[in-house]
C-alpha cells in the first residue's frame, strides 16, 4: 500500500512536467495567434470607427459612418454580389470534381501516384501563371474558341448568345464564370488530397459487408462511402468557403483594380484593396474587413449547422 501511494504523487508530477512540456511548445505559436489574428482583428475594428490618416493615425471619430458608406456604395453592393455568386457556383463544384479525382486514385490503378502528382500540380503552380496563360486561352483569339470552332460546337455557343470569337473574360457576362472554371480546375487538386485522406480512413470491412449483402459499387459510395465523408465535407466546404470568399488575385490579374469588365470581377477583397492603396482610406477600408471577416464567420457556422460538430481529424 505504501508503494502505491508514493506512486500517485510521483505519476502526479510526472503528468505536470508533460503538461508544461507541452505549453511551453505551444506557448509561442499561441502568442503570434493572437498578437497577429485576434490582435489584427481588434485593431481593424477600432480603425473601423474613426477616420485614420496613415501618418498621424486617427483624425476624427465616425462611429458607423464608414459602415453606412460601406452598405449605401452600388459597387460594394457588386462585389458582395459577385463573391457571393463565386461561392455559391465554385465551392459545390470544387468539391465534386476533387471527391471524384479522390475516388479515382483511391483506386489500385496504374499509375496511381502519377496521377496523384498531376492532379495536384496546378495547386502549387503559380497562380498569376496561371491566371495570365488562361487569359491568352480564353480571349477572342484563343485556344477555346478555336477548341469548339474545330468540334462543330460553334452553333450551340451562337445560340446562347456566344459569337465565334467571343472574349470570356473581357465580357461581363461570362468574366466571373471563367475564373470559377479556372479555379476549380486549379483547385479541385488540394480538395482532392483532403478527400483522400478521408476515404483511407474508412475501413474495408464495411465495403466487404456491403459486398455480401449484394450491394452495387454506386450503392456503396451513395449509402457508405458520402455518408461517412461528413466530417470531410465539413472541412472541405469550410476551406473552400473561406478562400472563395478571400477571391483577389485571378480578379486583380485579370480585371485590374476596377474589377473590368463593368465590376463583373469586383470583388470584396478586391474593393477593400480600391480602398485602402487607391483611395487611401485606412478607416473604410477597416470597416470593409470586418464585413468581410462577420460574412466569413456566419458561412462557417451556417456550414457546422449543416454538417454537424466539428469533425475530429
Amino acid at each position: 500500500m505504501t508503494g502505491v501511494a508514493a506512486a500517485k504523487p510521483a505519476a502526479r508530477i510526472n503528468a505536470r512536467k508533460e503538461a508544461l512540456a507541452g505549453y511551453s511548445l505551444i506557448i509561442v505559436p499561441m502568442i503570434f495567434f493572437l498578437v497577429l489574428q485576434i490582435g489584427s482583428l481588434l485593431l481593424a475594428a477600432f480603425i473601423s470607427v474613426w477616420d485614420w490618416h496613415v501618418v498621424r493615425g486617427p483624425v476624427e471619430f465616425v462611429a458607423l459612418d464608414n459602415f453606412a458608406r460601406m452598405f449605401s456604395d452600388p459597387i460594394f453592393h457588386q462585389a458582395a454580389r459577385n463573391t457571393v455568386y463565386y461561392a455559391l457556383v465554385w465551392v459545390p463544384l470544387t468539391m465534386a470534381v476533387g471527391l471524384s479525382l479522390a475516388v479515382v486514385v483511391n483506386q489500385k490503378i496504374r499509375g496511381q501516384t502519377f496521377f496523384r502528382a498531376a492532379f495536384y500540380f496546378p495547386a502549387i503552380a503559380s497562380s498569376a501563371a496561371i491566371t495570365t496563360l488562361w487569359l491568352f486561352l480564353v480571349s477572342d483569339q484563343g485556344l477555346f474558341n478555336d477548341l469548339r470552332g474545330a468540334l462543330g460546337l460553334n452553333p450551340i455557343f451562337q445560340f446562347l448568345g456566344f459569337g465565334p470569337n467571343h472574349d470570356w473574360i473581357g465580357d461581363y457576362r461570362t468574366a466571373l464564370n471563367a475564373i470559377i472554371v479556372l479555379n476549380v480546375w486549379t483547385t479541385s487538386g488540394t480538395f482532392m488530397l483532403f478527400y483522400l485522406a478521408s476515404l483511407q480512413s474508412i475501413s474495408n470491412e464495411v465495403y466487404e459487408a456491403a459486398a455480401i449483402d449484394g450491394a452495387t459499387a454506386w450503392k456503396a459510395f451513395r449509402h457508405i462511402t458520402f455518408p461517412l465523408l461528413r466530417p470531410g465535407h465539413f472541412f472541405v466546404a469550410t476551406v473552400g468557403l473561406i478562400g472563395a470568399l478571400q477571391l483577389f488575385d485571378q480578379s486583380y490579374i485579370a480585371g485590374g483594380a476596377s474589377g473590368a469588365p463593368a465590376n463583373a470581377l469586383m470583388t470584396i477583397v478586391l474593393y477593400l484593396y480600391n480602398a485602402l492603396f487607391i483611395q487611401i482610406l485606412p478607416g473604410y477600408a477597416a470597416a470593409v474587413g470586418i464585413a468581410l471577416f462577420v460574412i466569413i464567420l456566419g458561412g462557417t457556422l451556417i456550414q457546422r449547422r449543416i454538417f454537424g460538430s466539428t469533425p475530429a481529424w
